[in-house]
């Protein structure tokens, strides 16, 4: 019995990568904010990564940070100890820097 119903196979997916929407230091800035701002320190070396990516890859990071590949793939990695002095490089070589900022509340108090 024909239902009038046309059968499609589904087309495959594309898995997303965040990288190739990180075009400029604004983009990288506003993604690494972001996963600050979520609280959870699990995901920074996912973020790092990331724009590591974004940048052209941890060859290119290297040369712009001037950190050893062995430091820039341990650093960001679940076993290893992401410095402050390594964590200004590796953004440096983004574009960015460190800064603190107070926390907004309604009330002008945090």
């Amino acid at each position: 019995m024909a239902t009038g119903r046309t059968v499609r196979n589904a087309s495959a997916s594309v898995s997303f990568r965040a990288s190739k929407y990180l075009r400029d230091e604004r983009d990288i800035a506003a993604y690494l904010e972001a996963m600050l701002e979520d609280g959870e320190p699990l995901v920074v070396p996912v973020a790092l990564h990331t724009v590591a990516d974004a940048v052209g890859g941890m060859a290119v990071l290297t040369e712009r940070s001037g950190l050893s590949r062995e430091t820039l793939y341990r650093t960001p990695s679940d076993k290893g100890n992401l410095r402050l002095d390594t964590l200004a490089a590796i953004l440096h070589a983004f574009g960015l820097r460190i800064s603190v900022a107070p926390e907004w509340s309604p009330q002008g108090t945090t």
